[in-house]
């Protein structure tokens, strides 16, 4: 099953990518995961890296709220979307940017 992955635009938004290339933004986005959560739900990112998209979830950080990360699990406390990927793919990125 194909699965919706992160734009660059969005990532841009993240204040950990901000600084990372266009074109290492949209490479890291198609590796990552989008899920859209419902109140309640629960999602188990760990070993994983995490970004909010919208809404707000709730992690072992506290609340996280559009352009947080995390790389633990976390609850949606508003409908909410997230996108990850497993935090070796992460900073595999991050270290040739």
């Amino acid at each position: 099953m194909k699965f919706q992955s992160a734009t660059a635009h969005e990532l841009a938004r993240i204040g950990e990518l901000a600084g990372l290339p266009g074109e290492t933004l949209t490479k890291l986005g198609e590796q990552m995961e989008r899920r859209d959560l419902a109140p309640g739900e629960r999602l188990d990112a760990n070993g994983r890296f995490g970004v909010v998209l919208s809404g707000m979830v709730r992690g072992q950080a506290g609340l996280l709220r559009p352009g947080g990360t995390f790389g633990e699990s976390v609850t949606a406390l508003t409908p909410a979307t997230v996108a990850s990927c497993e935090r070796a793919v992460y900073e595999s990125f991050v270290a040739s940017a």
